[in-house]
């Protein structure tokens, strides 16, 4: 899974899935821009990947604002021409009943989860259309294909980026863009780990590998989506969960 001279835009990348992800895919060659709200963390994986004789440099990107994925874009526009792959993998969560949400609670919900993916992958459309060519990756969860419980809002968020996927693969199979989606189960990420101890344990035991996830082990699915190998692939959901989940 070569991506030798491919540009990748990558959001959410300062840690996590998102971090992983970066690695992976500059392993395989490419030109990484790690997109994230947390500098610090965002410069570090940059940095991570350059001692490792990977090509990456940090892009600050709120994927709430507009105009900060404008200039995110304008960036990797100006630096690399366009970018080859679209990885949308920012998310944020919060566990709680549905009858507790707040109006805000909800709005911050989809404008990360559902409307940043829209946009973002919106930002650099023209530029693949154009060159005919390009891997577009969405990260959702398997909450979007199943349910979770006290993640009624999140789950529905989710499920919006695999019917999205699904409705833009066919838009842009014309241009030969390929749209996929991976869907991690729990994963020991730094977002999971703000869940409860109780919480974490109980999907652990309902885990058939009675494990979590590694951040690495879903970038790998990323990273196959991303490469030339699912060149005939595209409006596709993969579950990356242990066997929690077995959707068909």
């Amino acid at each position: 899974m070569k991506l030798t001279n491919k540009v990748a835009v990558v959001t959410g990348g300062g840690s996590g899935i998102g971090r992983a992800t970066c690695i992976e895919l500059a392993k395989a060659g490419a030109r990484v821009f790690v997109g994230d709200i947390d500098g610090v963390k965002g410069e570090a994986v940059a940095a991570e990947i350059r001692a490792a004789g990977g090509a990456a440099e940090f892009v600050f990107l709120d994927i709430t604002k507009d105009s900060a994925i404008k200039e995110y874009a304008d960036v990797v526009h100006q630096r690399a021409g366009k970018a080859d792959i679209i990885v949308n993998g920012a998310g944020w969560d919060i566990i709680e009943p549905f009858v507790k949400n707040t109006p805000e609670y909800w709005d911050k919900i989809m404008s990360i989860n559902f409307m940043g993916v829209v946009k973002f992958t919106r930002a650099f459309l023209d530029k693949m259309t154009e060159a005919g060519s390009g891997k577009i990756v969405n990260i959702a969860s398997d909450a979007g294909r199943v349910g979770s419980g006290g993640e009624s809002v999140y789950a529905g968020a989710k499920g919006g980026v695999i019917a999205f996927t699904k409705s833009l693969a066919r838009e842009m199979a014309r241009y030969s863009i390929n749209v996929n989606c991976v869907c991690p189960g729990p994963t020991d990420t730094p977002l999971f780990r703000t869940h409860t101890e109780k919480a974490q344990q109980a999907l652990i035991n309902a885990i058939p590998f009675r494990r979590l996830a590694k951040p690495e082990e879903v970038a790998d699915a990323v990273t196959f989506f991303a490469s030339d190998r699912c060149s005939y692939v595209t409006g596709q959901v993969i579950s990356i969960s242990g066997g929690l989940t077995m959707a068909g």
